[in-house]
């Protein structure tokens, strides 16, 4: 019989899985692994980054954006626990992902090795698939198996393996599993369907909240609340499902939100979850009675008590319950919420016009949403550029968005960029990122610049941890630790060999956009910016009154008054 390194066949399984690309970084204990990579590169692109996390979020991102396995490679111990955070990522946003991690050799291990962590127990919770390779001639099915679970269980699997194990010669007889997987989900039951039915037909006032579960059912979706004359509701990682300007679109719920999707939500008499497990329950009307679908059934209940619960998957209830429906053709629950949303759009003009100096977060966004392609890729970051983003892009069904959701890592905008400009060359991709996240990943602008990536990255720059200023705030607490030293980005984007941009006005953003419509490396604009409140669409009482108690320290202390945001947009979005 043949004889084939156990590495080689690894990576052939791989490949069988469609794998085309690994984010990572090489070293002693994955040498082994590297060289087999090495060998087979005209299959497998490896991605050399300047972090592990970078490796890891990047793949995490490659799996959200693609619905592919997303893979990443790093050595076991600090190698390893650079991984984490990305791997969490991925767990959090129900991402496959499958983590290629080194350790000792065989003969060392449980010796307390140079480097030696049990990396089996640190990835135990993070994994759905964790496993310590003990003999070579398993390591192909284990790899296959590892790929196999990550996507069923829509998580991460770790494969721990050290580093002689991939060398030694096995019998080249494994058959990669990959031809024969199907990923079955639950379909929906007309019975079930039909209750739905006569629940929204006596219902005045139904909402429906989208998430994630629900992306690969786009036509589906808007038919549905355009048969039916529902308003909808998107998560914050389902942008774009159906276009964010849809005539029946709230926006976000939440502290990112809208003020109308918060005034819907407890105005409505249903609510319709389709494909969501969203984490902030007092965000929904816990008073009215709901419809739950979704394919998992251990999301059924989880934040709302649900009267009707369909475990399905959502393209499949959505075509049943579209064809099996009488068209609504006018409902006065939307016709309000068109009308709020209006009014809402029309506010969120003033602010876009208001005084101010620098360049302004919330119209530089609509720029961004205004001129950007249809089928552009929108990576953005944890922190002010999240609430903005939220607010301003209309992301489009043509279009991908990717944040770190659940997580909430800053540092996931580059990493996601690097991601989709890797698997869409032709596309263009923009990375926004505020000046505390950027600099946490800032060495890899670097490997975009490696692999000619030619994506442009906005840096927020106003030398702040803006959101946790105004979170501070908001929690009645003075400012504390949130000032940064200033970073010139565009002369380190410049010093890693792409292009860097200063711009200090709308005006110079403005043309800084259209120079780089069609960029030929990676770009870098960094945007000296207003420091403006990303406030919440609908200011509770307990963030009105913290405000409140801020202030007024902030007066006993300084003898004077702080900078706040407008009073017309804390009184509209408060009221």
């Amino acid at each position: 019989m043949l004889k084939i390194k156990a590495a080689d066949k690894m990576v052939q399984v791989m490949a069988a899985w469609g794998i085309d690309n690994v984010y990572g970084l090489p070293g002693d204990s994955v040498d082994t692994t590297v060289e087999a990579l090495y060998r087979h590169q005209d299959q497998i692109k490896f991605t050399q980054v300047r972090h592990e996390e970078v490796a890891a979020l990047a793949a995490s991102a490659h799996a959200k954006l693609t619905g592919r396995v997303g893979v990443c490679l790093s050595i076991g111990g600090p190698g390893a626990i650079h991984l984490l955070n990305g791997l969490y990522d991925a767990k959090m946003d129900h991402a496959p992902v499958v983590a290629i991690v080194g350790q000792v050799q065989s003969q060392l291990l449980n010796t307390g090795f140079f480097q030696e962590v049990d990396t089996t127990n640190l990835c135990a919770d993070v994994a759905v698939y964790n496993k310590l390779v003990t003999s070579p001639t398993t390591l192909p099915k284990l790899m296959d198996e590892a790929i196999r679970m990550a996507y069923k269980y829509q998580g991460v699997s770790v494969l721990t393996i050290p580093d002689d194990i991939p060398d030694h010669k096995i019998a080249d007889n494994f058959q990669p599993t990959a031809g024969q997987f199907q990923l079955q989900r639950p379909q929906a039951q007309i019975s079930e369907v039909d209750q739905a039915l006569r629940m929204l037909q006596h219902a005045q006032k139904p909402l429906v909240l989208l998430g994630t579960g629900a992306r690969h059912a786009q036509a589906a979706a808007r038919e549905f609340v355009e048969r039916y004359a529902l308003p909808f509701i998107q998560t914050m990682p389902a942008k774009g499902i159906i276009a964010d300007d849809h005539p029946n679109a709230l926006g976000q719920i939440g502290k990112l939100g809208t003020k109308p999707a918060y005034e819907a939500m407890f105005n409505a008499d249903l609510l319709i979850l389709i494909g969501t497990d969203y984490p902030y329950a007092p965000y929904l009307n816990q008073h009215i009675p709901a419809i739950q679908i979704d394919w998992d059934p251990s999301k059924i209940g989880h934040r709302h008590n649900v009267a009707l619960s369909l475990v399905a998957d959502a393209q499949s209830a959505l075509t049943l319950l579209n064809a099996r429906g009488q068209v609504v053709n006018g409902r006065p629950f939307l016709a309000a919420c068109q009308k709020n949303m209006r009014i809402w759009r029309s506010w969120m003009h003033d602010v876009q016009n208001k005084p101010h100096t620098g360049v302004l977060p919330s119209k530089m966004f609509a720029q961004l949403s205004k001129t950007a392609p249809k089928d552009v890729i929108w990576s953005v970051d944890v922190g002010t550029a999240t609430s903005f983003g939220a607010r301003f892009i209309d992301v489009q069904p043509t279009q991908k968005y990717t944040i770190s959701a659940w997580l909430g890592t800053m540092g996931c905008a580059l990493p996601g960029g690097i991601a989709a400009k890797s698997v869409w060359p032709q596309r263009l991709v923009y990375a926004i990122c505020g000046d505390g996240a950027f600099a946490m990943v800032m060495q890899d602008f670097v490997t975009a610049v490696k692999y000619n990536l030619p994506m442009v990255v906005v840096v927020l720059n106003n030398k702040l941890l803006a959101f946790i200023e105004y979170e501070q705030q908001s929690a009645g607490q003075q400012n504390y630790a949130v000032d940064l030293a200033e970073i010139d980005f565009a002369k380190f984007a410049e010093a890693c060999g792409g292009v860097g941009v200063n711009v200090t006005t709308d005006a110079e953003f403005a043309q800084a956009l259209e120079k780089y419509q069609h960029p030929t490396k990676p770009v870098l604009i960094n945007a000296a910016v207003y420091d403006e409140a990303p406030l919440p669409g609908k200011i509770v009482k307990d963030e009105a009154q913290g405000y409140l108690h801020f202030g007024f320290d902030y007066f006993k202390e300084n003898f004077q008054m702080p900078k706040m945001p407008p009073f017309q947009e804390i009184l509209r979005q408060f009221l």
